[in-house]
């Protein structure tokens, strides 16, 4: 994975300095209020799935559909936006939330903006014009899937018997598809066939799940000093992650630490999930994920783009932040 470090980063800047022209600067407070969260940095990781998977169908093509990384971009931080609302958090990418900067409304409003505008940006691409309707089609329905899985994100806070069938539904929707959009639609712009951008796509689905099941993994295994998060803040609130399912599954009452945790506390649950194996079992089913999704795209030409895709998959489920 040598190359993919210096390529994510060429990747961030590159929408960095769209970021700066398009949305940073503008006029109005509601302006500023957009911009805010879009500009406090990020990995940048869904735009580098479309420009990669642009490329992985014909190379060179990436350069003609930074407007489509941009939308990926500006529709994840759209969600961002909403979800801090929802869970009332205070502290985003090391700074102020929206809606605590500004307010309630003003965030509801700041997301809204940039939901309409990741549609414009898709829309300014240099493609065919049904290439972009179906860009423009696959977003959509990832954006309603994303609402559905925050949807029964939520519903699950008030249950202790979700099964893994349901959290990897809800995963699905709530992080899955926008990957899964992100590289479905690098392959349509790009002029990909039938084939290629479903394998894409899949890849996508299967690398965005390993995604959010190795984030539940790191709130709880990362020490908050170098993941910049509340250390196991989902185990303190008793959120049904595939960690708290499979220990259910084994007879291991979590719901005691459902509370104030000190760091030996933290420690005591991870050498009590440990031992019981269920660290293991989740890492296990993150791999799995992305194992198959590198079978998905293995019908692609042997290529550098096809190789970094795979290794951003490796990535997912091993990165510690």
């Amino acid at each position: 994975m040598s190359e993919l470090s210096p390529y994510l980063e060429s990747v961030a800047k590159q929408i960095d300095h769209l970021i700066d022209r398009y949305f940073v600067d503008k006029a109005g407070e509601l302006n500023k209020a957009s911009a805010h969260l879009l500009a406090a940095g990020g990995k940048r990781l869904r735009p580098a799935v479309v420009l990669l998977s642009a490329d992985a169908v014909k190379h060179g093509s990436s350069g003609e559909i930074l407007h489509a990384a941009l939308a990926l971009e500006v529709t994840h931080t759209f969600t961002l936006i909403h979800d801090d609302i929802m869970d009332d958090d205070s502290l985003r990418r090391g700074v102020q939330t929206v809606h605590t900067k500004w307010d309630m409304p003003t965030g509801i409003l700041a997301g809204d903006v940039l939901y309409a505008r990741a549609f414009e940006h898709l829309c300014l691409v240099n493609a065919k014009d049904d290439a972009k309707i179906m860009a423009v089609t696959m977003l959509a329905r990832a954006c309603a899937d994303i609402c559905e899985g925050q949807h029964m994100d939520m519903s699950f806070e008030h249950r202790t018997d979700v099964s893994e069938g349901e959290y990897l539904e809800m995963v699905r929707k709530k992080t899955g598809v926008l990957y899964a959009a992100a590289a479905g639609i690098g392959a349509v712009l790009a002029g990909g066939n039938a084939v290629q951008v479903k394998a894409l796509y899949n890849f996508g689905l299967n690398t965005g799940i390993a995604f959010q099941i190795q984030d539940d993994l790191i709130d709880l295994l990362t020490p908050a000093e170098k993941s910049g998060k509340d250390r196991a803040s989902d185990l303190r609130e008793g959120k049904q992650t595939l960690i708290m399912i499979k220990a259910r599954e084994k007879g291991l009452d979590l719901l005691k630490y459902r509370r104030e945790l000190s760091c030996d506390d933290i420690e005591a649950a991870i050498r009590e999930l440990t031992d019981a194996g269920v660290i293991d079992e989740v890492k296990k089913i993150a791999a799995g994920l992305v194992a198959d999704s590198d079978r998905h795209i293995s019908l692609l030409p042997p290529s550098k783009e096809r190789q970094l895709l795979m290794d951003i998959g490796e990535f997912f489920v091993t990165r510690s932040y």
